[in-house]
């Protein structure tokens, strides 16, 4: 097996999202990304919104994603570091996915470095300072005494007044974003403004958006917004001297560079 040197990222799975059978679909894809990957991964990184709806019971977890799952823990058994940056959609990842995957979850921005190269790894939400309400509303949402009270309704109502939410919200805003220009983007925003106090960071690498885009702020600065997986399929890699934004050809297991 060739050498496991390159780090993957990707973000905006949204399985489990309705219908059922595009869902299903998306998995099935992303699986078969996970196999055209295993040869080469050191480690992968899914920068949030993996699951639409995810919600983590003491004793039960939600249905579904079993080839997901499993294609996970096969990689992670064979070495490769998996970490998770939880979205707004799958907030509520708890124990479960440590615990039977080994992958990591981390709550918050993360500064890595690889090769001398820095990164900034985010899923991207709340970047911006007019969103308040949705700031209090994540913060509500990770409040553990909610949770608790939360974690009291059976999961059926649960689930199901959970899709409700995730669909109005989809109709509302749409489920794909439209690009709002180089200068008002929040994540270009938010990446020039710590561009300034951390001009050491060579990439800013976020999710949530799910349009696509790479973009240069300054000489040695770029913000990387990874797409998604219901309609771009494109994800990133850093093989340790540059990172590159891909696609991968739906249905035909063929990656093509961008």
């Amino acid at each position: 097996m060739a050498e496991r040197q390159l780090i993957y990222f990707a973000s905006d799975l949204h399985l489990g999202m309705q219908p059922p059978d595009k869902s299903l679909e998306r998995e099935k894809l992303f699986v078969e990304w996970l196999e055209e990957i295993r040869k080469d991964a050191r480690e992968l990184w899914l920068l949030g919104d993996v699951f639409d709806y995810w919600f983590e019971y003491k004793k039960v977890v939600p249905r579904g994603f079993t080839r997901f799952l499993g294609a996970l823990a096969s990689l992670s058994d064979e070495g490769v570091e998996i970490h998770l940056i939880p979205g707004n959609h799958d907030i509520w990842v708890f124990d479960y996915l440590p615990t039977e995957i080994g992958l990591k979850v981390h709550r918050n921005g993360v500064r890595r470095e690889w090769n001398t190269h820095s990164f900034l790894l985010g899923h991207g939400d709340g970047l911006h300072p007019g969103d308040l309400n949705y700031r209090i509303l994540q913060r509500l949402f990770k409040n553990r005494t909610i949770q608790w009270f939360y974690a009291r309704i059976h999961p059926n109502g649960s689930t199901a007044f959970a899709h409700k939410w995730s669909k109005k919200s989809r109709i509302k805003h749409g489920a794909l974003g439209s690009f709002m220009g180089v200068e008002n983007e929040h994540q270009l925003q938010f990446a020039r403004k710590e561009n300034k106090k951390h001009p050491d960071i060579e990439y800013f690498i976020f999710g949530h958006r799910h349009i696509p885009y790479d973009i240069r702020i300054a000489e040695n600065c770029r913000v990387i917004c990874l797409g998604d997986w219901i309609g771009n399929f494109t994800y990133g890699v850093f093989d340790g001297k540059e990172f590159r934004l891909e696609k991968y050809l739906p249905g035909k297991g063929e990656i093509i560079r961008q």
